[in-house]
């Protein structure tokens, strides 16, 4: 990067204004900035729904700043940003509803404010078109609504490395040098791993740059961020080496492990691919991913034509560092995982396309206009047609979570109660019990302690299809629950318990 962001700015004004597609521009006409905060706002309330219910991990960040329901067992690997990010409604409301309406408009006004971060570094349409594409992909609709991390670690990363590119310059001011602390603490808030991934390249860049302000910020936000983090793994987890290990052991123990093809198999809209196996999804709903690449290639070679390498170089590397331990360190896929990834790449690949449709003076390329028309309409249908079909199916599953716990319920097993077994955590959130497990991932707590607490208060041990009910509930009543097996332990006072 010797041709660092100061650099590229003077050179641009010896030069006198350039109008290749990618040509600075001055901060001005953030109007169709807004209207894709706008319309991606509006795309999820309609097409995502806000009575879709919380899903699995949802309830664990939501229940941790609920008073209608126990917090549920924190794993090693999460963060608290997404409670503190819902408290402002979660705290004092049970509906789902406004939750997601809340966190609808949170996120569109996010993507505004990342999109923003740009200006000066590429030409508004240019910034919009990556604003456009990224907030159009499935699964960007479908988790900017949701209780879920990787949504903000994007937003922070688009934050992060566009005020990064800003600081020295002209138009950067003094505000760029917060924006490269508030989005690398947002990054760190939401998902400590992911932020440093992301954030290499820039501390390389500053290093090598030897600009130390900018390092000490950039290294200041990510502490902002993660210390918390730091101290609750002393606290709560052991110590921060143990903290760690534990999230590697959750995830499957880290390593040397090729997951390309698992997210390929994701991008047919499961939300979570482990362990991965099936069918590979149509090609047409996957081509995009082996496009974007090719793109985002043909955006640093103009960038480098132009003289302009580092304002897409940087936003290429840090989408690199962000997808790598994803893509070649665990075992299985979410489609999610990748949204930094996505963002980052955004900016030089709509960059691309718009040097692909118009000439350096700024005329249109006809039939590559058309062409390029053609192909975002039939992705747009694709990442439409992939959205509803994942809504449909995860509507589904979360209303059957609130017919069981409507059904435990008519059994006598209501608050405060202890669920056990399988899916024991969204179903201890939908019936409002807590829910504890004596193995696994979320292991917390141990046979006799669910022994004395079926002594206080209802209980009910959940066995999925096909498994086994645990030694200690065998002698309880069982009773057949949609596809699960449920027993409920005896009341402590020896009445019948209902049927």
């Amino acid at each position: 990067m010797a041709d660092g962001t100061h650099a590229t700015a003077v050179g641009m004004r010896r030069r006198g204004p350039a109008t290749g597609s990618g040509a600075p521009q001055r901060a001005g006409g953030a109007g169709p900035l807004a209207a894709v905060a706008a319309a991606f706002t509006l795309a999820q309330l309609l097409l995502v729904r806000p009575v879709l219910g919380l899903g699995w991990d949802e309830t664990v960040y939501v229940s941790q700043v609920t008073s209608h329901t126990p917090a549920a067992f924190f794993s090693a690997p999460r963060s608290r940003g997404v409670s503190l990010l819902v408290a402002p409604v979660a705290s004092w409301s049970s509906s789902t509803p406004l939750l997601r309406v809340y966190l609808a408009l949170l996120s569109g006004l996010a993507l505004y404010l990342a999109l923003r971060a740009w200006r000066g570094l590429f030409p508004v349409r240019v910034l919009a078109t990556a604003g456009a594409f990224f907030a159009t992909l499935w699964v960007t609709l479908f988790y900017g609504p949701q209780a879920m991390p990787n949504y903000w670690v994007a937003i922070g990363a688009l934050v992060c490395a566009g005020c990064f590119l800003r600081a020295g310059t002209a138009d950067g001011g003094r505000a760029a040098p917060w924006g490269v602390a508030a989005g690398a603490a947002l990054m760190a808030w939401m998902r400590p791993t992911d932020a440093v991934w992301v954030a290499v390249p820039l501390l390389l860049a500053a290093l090598a740059r030897r600009r130390g302000r900018l390092l000490l910020v950039l290294v200041g936000g990510l502490a902002a961020g993660g210390v918390p983090w730091v101290i609750e793994a002393y606290t709560g987890y052991g110590g921060l080496a143990q903290r760690l290990a534990d999230a590697s052991r959750i995830q499957g123990g880290l390593g040397w492990h090729i997951a390309v093809d698992d997210q390929l198999r994701s991008l047919g809209g499961r939300a979570l691919c482990r362990p991965c196996t099936g069918a590979m999804p149509h090609p047409v709903i996957t081509l995009w991913w082996f496009v974007l690449p090719v793109l985002a290639a043909i955006g640093l070679a103009v960038a480098v034509r132009a003289g302009r390498t580092a304002r897409t170089l940087v936003p290429l590397a840090c989408a690199a560092t962000a997808a790598l331990p994803y893509l070649f360190t665990i075992e299985y896929a979410a489609p999610r995982f990748l949204q930094p990834a996505y963002a980052l790449l955004a900016i030089p690949v709509a960059d691309a396309l718009w040097h692909l449709v118009r000439t350096p003076s700024g005329r249109w390329r006809p039939w590559p206009a058309a062409l390029v028309a053609v192909a975002l309409a039939g992705h747009l249908a694709v990442q439409l047609t992939v959205l509803v079909h994942t809504v449909d199916r995860n509507t589904d599953s979360r209303r059957d979570w609130a017919r069981t716990a409507a059904t435990l319920h008519r059994l006598g097993v209501r608050p405060p109660c202890l669920l056990t077994g399988h899916e024991a955590i969204p179903l201890g959130y939908y019936t409002g019990c807590s829910s504890g497990n004596i193995g696994g991932n979320n292991a917390n707590m141990t046979e006799a302690e669910i022994l004395a607490t079926a002594r206080r208060m209802p209980v009910a041990a959940l066995t999925g299809p096909g498994g086994t009910p645990p030694r200690y509930a065998r002698s309880w009543t069982p009773h057949r629950v949609s596809d699960l097996q449920v027993r409920v332990a005896p009341p402590a006072d020896g009445t019948a318990a209902p049927r």
